[in-house]
């Protein structure tokens, strides 16, 4: 797919591997629009990318109408959609038994609305609309959906039983949902990012931010935004790639805690 004057959302695109993301399709020539919940943040990437190339709508990920109302006005502005980007998540920490007690429902169950459920919502909405594009090439390429999963998908540590199943649910649709989409020309993959140095990290102290470094294998360091959007702009470019999950982690297997 050339990148160059197609359509792109992109949840959680207001901040982190998002906002990564969002710069890396506008500077290939996209339009860009960004579904967040984070208004200030939303509206100061329109101002400083142009909102002739970026849009911003209040988003909740795991309310349809939401959703739904998000994707008609993308449709109404731009005509089209061409990638998805699903990144908007959020990460709980609680063991399933533990000092305060059962693990309360309730965090468990908004762990999964949030990263499940919403990237599913997402997607299948998405979908919707790319199904509608002329094909771009001789194979009837209509589109691509890139979710994000996390290296915790595979080895979540204490603590992240939500997180990890949540994300082991986005890993465990992929394939699924590629071979669903495959008959209208809807690739999907998924990205599955390690230790990213996202704005959370700027707040560690310096030795648990050195600790983490020590855990990578190589280069030993954590990641950054803009090499999780280079992979999303690579797989939404390599048509071959379609139903894989991608580890982008320098090589890290997370340890029990």
């Amino acid at each position: 797919m050339d990148i160059s004057g197609k359509i792109a959302i992109v949840t959680g695109g207001a901040s982190g591997l998002g906002e990564a993301t969002v710069r890396a399709y506008v500077n290939r020539g996209a339009k860009v629009a960004i579904f967040d919940m984070n208004n200030e943040r939303g509206e100061a990437l329109v101002a400083e990318l142009g909102a002739e190339d970026v849009a911003f709508s209040h988003v909740n990920v795991a309310d349809e109408s939401s959703v739904a109302q998000a994707i008609a006005g993308v449709m109404e502005s731009y005509g089209a959609i061409h990638i998805c980007n699903n990144f908007a998540g959020i990460a709980p920490a609680c063991k399933t038994y533990g000092k305060d007690g059962p693990h309360p429902l309730d965090i468990y169950q908004h762990a999964l609305n949030v990263n499940l459920v919403g990237t599913f919502n997402v997607a299948r909405l998405a979908s919707e609309q790319i199904a509608k594009n002329e094909p771009y090439n001789e194979h009837g390429g209509r589109g691509v959906i890139i979710n994000t999963a996390s290296v915790a998908a595979y080895e979540g540590q204490m603590g992240q039983v939500a997180y990890s199943a949540s994300k082991g649910g986005v890993v465990g649709m992929t394939l699924p949902m590629a071979r669903d989409l495959a008959p209208l020309g809807i690739r999907v993959n998924t990205i599955v990012p390690g230790l990213i140095h996202t704005p959370l990290f700027d707040t560690a102290p310096e030795h648990v931010y050195k600790a983490l470094e020590q855990m990578v294998v190589n280069p030993q360091r954590l990641g950054r935004p803009e090499e999780i959007a280079h992979l999303s702009v690579m797989m939404a470019e390599n048509e071959y790639l379609n139903g894989e999950c991608i580890r982008l982690d320098g090589a890290i297997r997370l340890q029990p805690r």
